[in-house]
């Protein structure tokens, strides 16, 4: 197995655990042990774990490696569920089995970008960024439609989900245990890994294209299996229904991304427009189930947002990937993997405005402004688009275009001292 696929399986795992939980909401609402804003603070303890973690696993990956962060992250992620197994039925198990299951993803997912990256160093241009976007949006996609369909038609469904995770956690660890690291845990205690968290934003690439689009990642996704099912319920057994409408959302994203692969050979700018179009229609679908209240316009819908999902996701690691250094690419990856999570507020900015606004009518507005972002983030002139090629500290270096079709290369400036090693792009 190659090294890479080893992080990407850890990245797999800790996804599954931190969205088998969204189908089982409707089972803790109907049981009715736990009460209806017990069940809604518990969804949101994720979050409140998930955006420190982001930000804080950087320097702590970058102090002690990436393979004993990893290692830790996999139990935690383990612990998460067997509290949410032992204690579904207190709302202080649920909380806290939420929160720890947001600060395991949170360590993970930007370490894990960064490492996957490093692993992929020699293979095609951005195969780092789209091997990490798989992996989670496989484990994303795949938790709820495995925890659904187990919650549904199995007895004890508070319980077997969260074991299923448990095992399939204790099968995975070995292969990541001794998993080799990458240049960030050969560099790890330059500047305490903090790097990037703030220097991303002094690239107008990263300001003006990434940043905007970031939100529509969840933002799209959760408007997918959060709003419209609330609003338009779908027949039949609901709960396998409710997980596996989540999986075809983020199995829609996963399956685009070799698609965006290509795309991203004309140019740099394809990946993020088309997914920006699938966003508008993905949104005008949802308006059209909600005005119709046709449950089965919910399957178009879902696979659209899907796509949305998927190839803003891939656009938007990639243009991290080539604006960033080498050991600022955690810090980066973490500042992107932050603002995508605020698209988590999509349900709670729908209820609210819902009062005032017909959610149809909202999801129409969403779409006139993502038709917006095209040309918005399209004429931003960039120093890699229109300035001339540059490093993110306004260094001028030459660039290549050995990658396929002429997509440039990154190339690297040797320094006296390792450790200040600086990636360049002008991709």
């Amino acid at each position: 197995m190659k090294p890479w696929m080893r992080v990407a399986l850890a990245m797999f795992v800790v996804g599954w655990g931190a969205n088998q939980f969204s189908p089982l909401l409707l089972v803790y609402r109907r049981g009715g042990v736990v009460s209806e804003s017990a069940v809604t603070m518990a969804f949101g303890a994720y979050a409140l774990g998930l955006i420190p973690a982001l930000l804080l696993a950087v320097p702590v990956a970058h102090r002690y490696g990436q393979v004993r962060t990893m290692r830790v992250v996999l139990a935690l992620s383990a612990v998460a569920s067997l509290i949410l197994l032992v204690g579904g039925e207190r709302i202080w198990a649920l909380v806290l089995g939420r929160l720890l299951a947001g600060i395991a993803s949170g360590s993970a997912f930007g370490p894990g970008t960064a490492w996957i990256k490093e692993l992929s160093d020699g293979d095609a241009p951005g195969a780092g960024a789209r091997r990490a976007a798989m992996a989670l949006s496989a484990g994303f996609g795949g938790g709820p439609l495995v925890a659904g369909a187990l919650a549904q038609w199995l007895s004890a469904p508070e319980v077997v989900p969260y074991l299923v995770h448990i095992c399939l956690t204790a099968c995975v660890a070995p292969l990541v245990w001794n998993a080799p690291g990458g240049i960030t845990a050969a560099a790890r205690h330059d500047e305490a890994g903090l790097r990037g968290l703030g220097a991303i934003f002094g690239h107008r690439g990263f300001r003006f294209q990434v940043a905007p689009t970031a939100p529509l990642v969840f933002g799209a996704a959760t408007t997918s299996f959060a709003v419209l099912p609330a609003l338009v319920p779908p027949h039949g057994p609901s709960v396998a229904a409710s997980g596996g409408l989540a999986g075809l959302t983020l199995a829609s994203g996963a399956a685009v991304q070799p698609l965006a692969r290509r795309m991203s050979t004309r140019s740099r700018h394809a990946i993020r427009v088309w997914g920006l179009a699938a966003g508008i229609a993905g949104f005008l679908l949802g308006a059209v189930t909600i005005r119709l209240h046709d449950p089965m316009v919910l399957i178009p819908a879902a696979i659209t947002l899907g796509v949305c999902y998927g190839m803003l996701m891939v656009a938007g690691l990639s243009r991290v990937e080539a604006l960033a250094a080498p050991n600022e690419l955690a810090g980066a990856a973490a500042v992107f993997y932050c603002l995508s999570y605020l698209g988590f507020a999509a349900p709670y900015l729908v209820t609210e405005v819902g009062h005032w606004v017909p959610p149809a009518v909202l999801l129409v507005c969403a779409a006139c402004v993502v038709a917006a972002l095209i040309p918005a983030t399209a004429l931003v002139r960039t120093p890699e688009s229109g300035g001339g090629p540059s490093t993110g500290r306004g260094l001028p270096v030459p660039c290549g275009t050995g990658g396929p079709a002429g997509t440039p290369t990154a190339r690297r400036k040797t320094h006296r001292d390792p450790a200040r090693e600086r990636k360049t792009s002008c991709a």
